[in-house]
């Protein structure tokens, strides 16, 4: 019998309905809880808060040998994100998932090479897409390949951890699914899968500090998540005119300027005369061609310097960088 739900990682319990793990005491050998179940059959709605679950991931892998793989989308590299594949210790390699949003017209060695330089990265770094599957055998591939039999999927919540997970399954003939959703915390504890002779584990999300949601929005949740190629917006900026970001977040230029918007297409952006949204205001001065970027939402790029007046009902969201894409943003 298992001792573990196959798609969230919680333990069988037998006891309290609304907790994790539970299944009814009568079912025979069961593979999922009932919240899996129930996710994955009926699209429920059933999240789940993990207390200090950052803290407790890291201390779990950094007491371990096994390869780290730590995946993030182009949409969420941010100083946070950075920082935590940073406190990973031991052998690791950054994935940068989702690669089916990409424009073609935004090349892997230019990516690479700015996370180098910006953020300090110097381990490996290499693409995936669980949607396109392309190089979804790539942990297996590594693993085999050094000789090595156990490897750790770390990520944000909605990296696509679980799916990349299930599609190197399904690639490897492993008759197993993990249960995904976009509500935070899907995976609730850490979850062995063995693959012929390797062993996979998937963990727990890690939680971003601040995000542009909470987590009961899930229709925004779904929406910030992009499900095609981004489009890009551009918009040329007068002194008084805003770009509002979901009706939360306003961005104004103290002078003209053109700005380049990267988040999916389905965040509602819209560019007003003179309006105003309530929350706190910052005052920011941005260099010429750098990104200001929100978190849990993505980044705009910046092509003249300018001081910009940035209201959000959150705080914390704002941090600015070096243009991810260089001078032509391409």
């Amino acid at each position: 019998m298992n001792k573990k739900c196959i798609g969230c990682g919680a333990p069988f319990q037998h006891s309290f309905k609304d907790k994790p793990g539970y299944v009814p005491e009568n079912l025979d050998n069961p593979k999922y809880c009932m919240r899996c179940f129930r996710i994955m059959h009926y699209n429920d709605k059933l999240p789940i808060e993990l207390q200090n679950i950052n803290n407790i991931v890291l201390d779990k892998v950094n007491k371990d040998q096994g390869i780290k793989f730590f995946l993030v989308d182009l949409l969420n590299i941010n100083e946070e994100t950075m920082s935590t594949f940073k406190q990973i210790k031991g052998d690791k390699i950054l994935l940068i998932g989702k690669m089916d949003i990409i424009p073609k017209s935004i090349k892997k060695p230019k990516i690479i090479d700015f996370l180098n330089k910006e953020y300090g990265i110097t381990e490996p770094i290499d693409f995936v897409s669980s949607k396109k599957n392309y190089n979804t055998g790539f942990i297996y591939k590594v693993l085999e390949e050094n000789n090595l039999k156990k490897a750790y999927v770390l990520g944000y919540t909605n990296s696509g951890k679980s799916n990349l997970i299930n599609e190197l399954c399904h690639k490897m003939d492993r008759d197993i699914v993990i249960t995904t959703s976009n509500i935070p915390n899907t995976t609730l504890d850490f979850l062995d899968i063995d693959i012929q002779d390797k062993h996979i584990i998937d963990t727990p999300g890690f939680i971003l500090n601040n995000t542009f949601y909470d987590n009961n929005e899930y229709d925004l949740i779904d929406r910030i998540n992009p499900k095609d190629v981004m489009s890009p917006l551009t918009y040329q900026l007068k002194e008084d005119t805003r770009i509002v970001i979901e009706d939360r977040l306003s961005i104004q230029s103290n002078k003209k300027n053109n700005i380049t918007i990267y988040m999916s297409d389905r965040v509602k952006v819209n560019k007003y005369f003179k309006d105003k949204i309530t929350g706190q205001v910052k005052e920011i001065k941005v260099p010429a061609n750098s990104d200001i970027v929100i978190k849990g939402l993505g980044f705009v790029n910046v092509k003249n310097e300018s001081k910009f007046k940035i209201t959000s009902n959150k705080q914390d969201l704002i941090e600015i960088r070096n243009s991810m894409f260089g001078d032509n943003n391409e």
